[in-house]
């Protein structure tokens, strides 16, 4: 799928001819060259298609998401948390849930092979935001979509105005990609501003409280700046409210949602919101969108 194929986020999102073959059900081989855990209980996987052509090609909007498979085990989605920029590897961020999570976890090892397919889903409207501001809010898991679309932005940083990222995770030992996102500030790349909801005996420079404290702090302009934001329906119920009251338009905010989905290409309806597929015409929408589709963030 092209960028500008990924301009509104309820424009159908056809699985046909995806990078990994025609055949939207066939999963193609990909290899695992590295794994490393996160926080406890997530992993992230560096995989690499086994064929070097399909490999180099693959590509992706962020926001896109992947079908893995394993034989005799089942197969699951999985939100790309790596920019299409950084091409030959690609990497996804899993937390162990279940059955095929729980194989993943305890009998893959590096250099082992599973099957992907994708990529699936509509992304985020990437072009829609050059020349603006970018700010992304994340809870919890909802930083792995966001991570994707924070390096996009970094490896185009000159087509965009200021960028923040405001994240909010349970603990400090629940933040993902910790010392990424230190380097990134750092280096000037983004704002980066972090908050935990309780915290521990391990040191913690940051603010210990909600994500909605960090927007209340936050410096924003909001008439140059679009906001996206990914995590637990909660997270959504509180942060979207937050963000009109700060006077975004419903067309200004745009949320990853996080609904389980089965078949990848709109055939199963188990993610179907009236004639809404999360998997089709998500997983990316508008606040808009939403709001006349409550269903979709709300259950």
């Amino acid at each position: 799928m092209s960028l500008t194929q990924a301009r509104h986020p309820l424009r159908h999102a056809s699985p046909r001819g995806l990078p990994t073959g025609e055949n939207p059900y066939l999963p193609v081989p990909a290899r695992v060259l590295l794994q490393s855990d996160l926080v406890p209980g997530v992993r992230l996987y560096d995989l690499r298609f086994v064929d070097p052509g399909l490999a180099e090609r693959f590509s992706w909007v962020p926001g896109q998401f992947v079908m893995l498979s394993m034989l005799g085990v089942g197969e699951a989605p999985f939100s790309l948390p790596s920019s299409p920029t950084r091409r030959g590897v690609f990497q996804l961020a899993i937390r162990e849930a279940g059955s095929l999570t729980g194989h993943l976890f305890r009998h893959v090892k590096e250099g082992d092979v599973v099957g992907i397919r994708g990529p699936l889903g509509n992304g985020f409207p990437v072009e829609k935001f050059y020349g603006n501001d970018l700010l992304l809010v994340a809870g919890g898991l909802g930083m792995v979509p966001l991570r994707g679309l924070l390096q996009f932005a970094i490896d185009h940083r000159e087509r965009f105005g200021r960028i923040t990222l405001l994240y909010g995770a349970r603990s400090p030992e629940q933040v993902l990609f910790r010392g990424e996102l230190t380097g990134v500030e750092r280096r000037g790349d983004a704002e980066i501003h972090l908050a935990v909801e309780r915290g521990t005996t391990e040191p913690w420079g940051g603010r210990v409280g909600l994500v909605t404290d960090l927007l209340d702090a936050a410096s924003i302009q909001v008439g140059r700046t679009y906001a996206v934001a990914c995590g637990p329906p909660i997270f959504y119920k509180h942060v979207l409210d937050r963000l009109v009251r700060m006077g975004f338009s419903k067309n200004q905010v745009f949320l990853s949602l996080e609904r389980r989905m089965e078949c990848g290409v709109g055939k199963c309806g188990h993610c179907s919101v009236g004639y809404t597929m999360t998997c089709l015409h998500g997983p990316v929408v508008s606040l808009w969108d939403a709001l006349n589709l409550p269903e979709l963030i709300y259950t």
